[in-house]
């Protein structure tokens, strides 16, 4: 196997008309730029678990997406993020929730899996591991991007607008997206899968979705990696990374038609809704989603980098 491949996403749930022409020029930049890091890892013989790491980063330092630098605020007014990571070859992983400080939350998910013997950890105690591994820390003013700050501004509003009248405030299924996600399979043939995200804008009670939960947001195994984005309640209640995948080994599925099958039937049927990638160990990927749009891409042997973002975007396939 010497055709490596990676694939990302940005999050499910834009819109045509959510973003500014400029906007929109800046998100693709960036989705190029992080395809065009974790290919180098992949090129210079790296394993995947590097190529997936490398990537996540870029996506986390642009503030166009809801992880990392553009993580959204909580009802609180703070930043509170999430993150995993799993080597499908050996089956290890590392994940962290309840972040304020840590820059890049994959690389931390990354010592946990490599430098620990515990796969999650949360809050204070992971950022004082993630100090005492050299992992770099920030001033929590270092997350705050406008347009988020704004987001919760009206999100507040809105909520408060329902108390006033007596009615439930009833989030749209968007309001629970906002991750990015990579998958790599490198020259040996061996997969690994990361999901990073800032959860959703004016939540409380320490509310964690499905990106740091094995399983659900992220799962990479031999045959199969998948990183999920969307309402993550429902992606934890149906394991809907591992399911995927589960179907690939156990019912022999193409790729493709685990991945629709889970996240465009299984998903809406239970009541959310949101979008996944998926790569194969023999190359194979899918891009499944069912809102208007989901940052996504890909790049292979030739380096070049293929991304859309609305669900009429035209972007070439693999093989294709």
């Amino acid at each position: 196997m010497d055709a490596p491949m990676l694939v990302l996403h940005g999050g499910a749930g834009v819109e045509p008309g959510d973003l500014t022409t400029d906007e929109e020029v800046a998100a693709r930049k960036a989705l190029e730029a992080a395809l065009r890091a974790g290919h180098a890892q992949l090129v210079a013989g790296k394993p995947a678990l590097d190529a997936v790491t490398a990537a996540i980063t870029v996506l986390e330092d642009a503030p166009q997406f809801n992880a990392g630098r553009g993580a959204v605020f909580t009802h609180d007014g703070r930043n509170e993020m999430d993150t995993s990571l799993m080597d499908g070859a050996s089956g290890k992983a590392g994940a962290a929730a309840g972040l304020h400080r840590v820059k890049n939350p994959i690389l931390l998910a990354r010592a946990i899996m490599d430098k620990s013997v515990h796969v999650m950890m949360v809050g204070d105690g992971a950022e004082i591991f993630a100090k005492s591994q050299g992992i770099e820390l920030v001033d929590p003013a270092y997350f705050r991007v406008e347009k988020r700050w704004q987001q919760l501004q009206k999100a507040l509003k809105e909520e408060a607008q329902a108390q006033a009248s007596n009615t439930p405030l009833v989030l749209p299924g968007k309001a629970y997206f906002g991750t990015v996600g990579a998958l790599a399979l490198d020259a040996q043939g061996k997969l690994a899968g990361g999901t990073s995200t800032g959860g959703m804008t004016n939540k409380r009670y320490g509310r964690v979705g499905d990106a740091p939960i094995i399983g659900a947001g992220t799962w990479a195994d031999k045959r199969c990696a998948v990183s999920g984005t969307g309402w993550g309640e429902f992606y934890i209640r149906d394991a809907a990374a591992h399911e995927i995948c589960a179907r690939v080994r156990l019912a022999g599925d193409p790729l493709a038609k685990a991945a629709d099958r889970v996240i465009n039937v299984d998903i809406p049927k239970a009541g959310g809704d949101g979008g996944a990638i998926a790569l194969g160990a023999d190359g194979s990927v899918a891009f499944p989603f069912n809102t208007g749009g989901m940052y996504r891409g890909w790049i292979g042997t030739d380096g070049v980098p293929h991304v859309a973002i609305y669900k009429g975007d035209a972007m070439a396939m693999p093989g294709k």
